[in-house]
């Protein structure tokens, strides 16, 4: 009876977790919309994302993480960290938020589980299958008037490669995380430090910024949303999930993050929700649930 309590508790609070990683992802995209307005090349928003997580978490690694440690948070620095971000970042250089909403929340659980499938020889479970098809079909729904819109840009399936990349790197590092069993909180502290220490003298040498022209108000909300919330709380919590429920389950509860953004967006920035996007919600919710 113990050990069954503390399994439901574990799986309650992983799934939590995974839901203030939704929460979290959503406002991502959204204070994303307000920084592709203002003046930030890609590499300036990966600066601060880099620059402040790593300020945070520097002091706090080298006291509590051994060194024997650092070679495996190096690699996930690499997926987890510079992989996923860097081709976030530049993929909104060529497709908006939305696409990014439908490729990389989409893309994390299908190579999730396809990653799973292909180390497990196939032996995936059906109603996971049903799961992911559902919130496929959710999200290309949510996505469906900007991806298939009369005047796309001619360069977007640029970003939308780039941001099912992002994705795959999301889905390696989730499945690192759980496999190596690294503490999330540690993990997520190395990806911040190592992140840092492999970008930043890369970007003030040879990569174009314009933080200059960009307003300080500006640049503490990039900072801070980036830096602290996306980089810092969202990737400890979808690990502290993936470790408790597992990753396929965890990655599921990210197809939400396009509903959550759609629904923020209308609150927020007064976008309309048209009912195209609202059945696309109801959709990927069921997906999401059953996933």
């Amino acid at each position: 009876m113990t050990t069954h309590h503390a399994t439901s508790s574990d799986a309650t609070r992983g799934l939590l977790a995974a839901l203030a990683v939704v929460v979290f992802w959503s406002g991502f995209n959204i204070v994303s919309r307000f920084g592709a307005t203002a003046t930030f090349t890609p590499f300036d928003i990966a600066a601060l994302r880099f620059g402040v997580s790593g300020a945070i978490a520097l002091p706090l690694y080298l006291h509590f993480v051994s060194p024997r440690d650092w070679p495996r948070h190096m690699v996930l620095a690499a997926v987890g960290g510079l992989g996923y971000g860097i081709l976030v970042y530049i993929g909104f250089a060529f497709a908006p938020s939305a696409h990014a909403g439908v490729f990389v929340n989409g893309g994390i659980p299908f190579w999730t589980i396809l990653i799973m499938a292909v180390t497990s020889g196939f032996r995936i479970a059906r109603p996971t299958v049903i799961a992911l098809l559902l919130s496929t079909a959710g999200l290309l729904l949510i996505g469906f008037e900007s991806l298939f819109a009369a005047n796309a840009g001619a360069n977007e399936w640029i970003g939308d490669l780039l941001f099912l990349a992002a994705a795959l790197c999301w889905a390696i590092f989730g499945l690192l995380m759980r496999r190596w069993q690294v503490k999330p909180q540690f993990g997520i502290l190395g990806i911040a430090c190592f992140s840092a220490l492999a970008y930043l003298p890369v970007y003030l040498l040879w990569l174009p910024g314009n933080l200059a022209a960009a307003s300080w108000g500006a640049i503490a909300l990039q900072g801070g949303y980036q830096g602290v919330i996306a980089a810092l709380l969202a990737g400890g919590f979808y690990s502290y999930a993936v470790q408790k429920v597992g990753a396929s389950e965890a990655s599921m509860m990210l197809a939400l993050v396009p509903a959550f953004t759609a629904i923020g967006a209308f609150l927020i920035l007064d976008e309309a929700l048209g009912l195209t996007t609202i059945i696309g919600i109801v959709v990927v919710s069921v997906g999401a649930l059953l996933g």
